[in-house]
């Protein structure tokens, strides 16, 4: 399932290198979004690319206004005492520079298409 969201590029971090086959790199999306009772309240997104997509941070800057495509994945871990905790990561596969200025955040599930990873 495909996610889609726009906000200001606030964190653009190094590419690390986790092992001779993975590499990473996180970035963060700051989107605001309007309450109910009429404040608008700043949401911080950290999100994620990894292997080959990690050079689409590349062509972007921190403070430029971005739409970022992503996937949801999620996973289990068992700590040392035997319990489970359950992680979450927004693993971005497209990203680019959105003119202006962004209004409140957008988060849509897209349909898949052609650009859809094979996993």
């Amino acid at each position: 399932m495909n996610f889609e969201i726009e906000g200001k590029l606030i964190v653009k971090n190094d590419t690390v290198q986790v092992s001779d086959t993975f590499k990473k790199r996180d970035f963060v999306i700051e989107v605001s979004e309007a309450g109910g009772d009429g404040k608008t309240y700043v949401q911080t997104i950290l999100m994620q690319t990894i292997q080959d997509r990690v050079n689409l941070l590349d062509s972007v800057n921190v403070g430029d206004n971005v739409k970022a495509v992503f996937n949801i994945k999620g996973r289990p871990w068992t700590n040392k005492e035997g319990v489970v905790k359950y992680f979450n990561n927004l693993k971005a596969w497209k990203i680019e520079k959105v003119e202006g200025t962004v209004s409140a955040p957008e988060i849509e599930n897209i349909p898949a298409g052609e650009d859809d990873l094979p996993f």
